[in-house]
């Protein structure tokens, strides 16, 4: 098994050409790794790799047409290189719904809910008068999630199961944002 970052930066950097998907996987790495941290104890390299690399298919399939192959070849992708293990290739699936696999775990839950929330605080962070992710706060955050209308598109069932793992909503969402903040510069925000 291997689960070498730079190897998974690498890989990356290969396959995924749509520099927004990049960033958001930095983002999503981010997170990951401070849910490993939180929810301990939990192997925060792997956590932290497989949000790295959940979207490694992005620009390979168009699942936009059929929403069931995203997750799928980026798994294959990482069997064929024997990299990573069943747990992260079960986390990369169950982040995707369509794809019939069912969240069933603490790993599988952070990564369904972690990979929204990157998207959904860089939309708030991108409305703010000087586009910084440091003047967001929680506060915003919360009560964002009640607006429908705003960010629309983005899963508001799956941010909010994260309570399944036991962390209530508003932590997660301090978490997301300080795990975010971290990487400002990565993020370009």
């Amino acid at each position: 098994m291997n689960i070498d970052r730079n190897t998974a930066v690498d890989l990356l950097n290969k396959y995924v050409v749509t520099e927004h998907i990049k960033t958001h996987s930095f983002a999503v790495e981010a997170v990951m790794r401070a849910l490993a941290k939180r929810l301990s104890p939990q192997d925060v390299d792997l956590w932290g790799i497989t949000g790295l690399l959940h979207d490694l298919d992005n620009d390979l399939v168009d699942w936009k047409s059929d929403m069931s192959l995203h997750g799928k070849r980026t798994v294959k992708i990482l069997k064929e290189l024997e990299f990573g293990n069943e747990a992260m290739y079960n986390a990369i699936l169950a982040h995707n719904p369509a794809t019939g696999k069912k969240v069933e775990n603490v790993f599988e839950n952070a990564l369904y809910s972690g990979d929204p929330i990157t998207g959904f605080i860089n939309a708030i962070t991108l409305v703010y008068p000087d586009k910084k992710i440091a003047s967001v706060k929680v506060k915003s955050i919360v009560k964002r999630m009640k607006e429908t209308r705003f960010a629309a598109g983005a899963n508001r069932e799956a941010m909010w199961a994260i309570e399944n793992t036991g962390i209530k909503f508003e932590e997660f969402a301090q978490l997301s944002l300080d795990a975010m903040k971290e990487i400002s510069d990565v993020l370009g925000l």
